[in-house]
């Protein structure tokens, strides 16, 4: 059986149901809003053009987020990005279509293996399990990366009480 052409109402109603997440998922790794923009961008053009068959709104999210992700970490890995500097972080805030707070841009700064968890599991209210389902990693992974994550905000917060 072939795969299903999306009409174009169905890929905007994709792209309005995620694309604040995604959004605020590629910021979370390339702190600037061009780059950020290009990710997502390219990130729906990539589900669109491959024809992908989402089962269900979770498996939609999950994809996206997942190649999001790693078109991030790609971009991130290219030798000229390694070499670049980045604007001054505080000019960048003011240039997000979201609100960054402080517990937001301490995450940011997290190693993106906690980075990613913790704002799946914080700014978009996922369960362990399912973020264990968007990111391919057992449930125990991911409950120590949100455990190890979290002493690292402990640590500089200076705060004993981060849940």
């Amino acid at each position: 059986m072939g795969k299903m052409k999306l009409t174009d109402s169905q890929m905007t109603e994709i792209y309005e149901r995620n694309v604040k997440s995604v959004y605020r998922l590629c910021f979370s790794y390339l702190k600037n809003t061009a780059d950020t923009e290009d990710v997502v961008q390219e990130t729906f053009v990539k589900a669109f053009t491959k024809n992908v068959v989402f089962e269900n709104e979770n498996h939609e999210k999950g994809w996206l987020i997942l190649t999001a992700g790693n078109l991030c970490k790609d971009l991130l890995a290219h030798w000229w990005r390694k070499n670049s500097n980045l604007d001054d972080y505080d000019s960048l805030q003011s240039k997000a279509k979201f609100e960054v707070d402080d517990t937001l841009t301490l995450i940011l700064q997290l190693p993106a293996k906690y980075k990613s968890v913790i704002y799946l599991y914080y700014y978009e209210g996922y369960s362990t399990v399912e973020i264990s389902e968007m990111l391919k990693k057992k449930k125990s992974t991911i409950c120590s990366l949100l455990a190890r994550g979290r002493e690292i905000l402990k640590e500089r917060l200076g705060e004993n009480d981060v849940k």
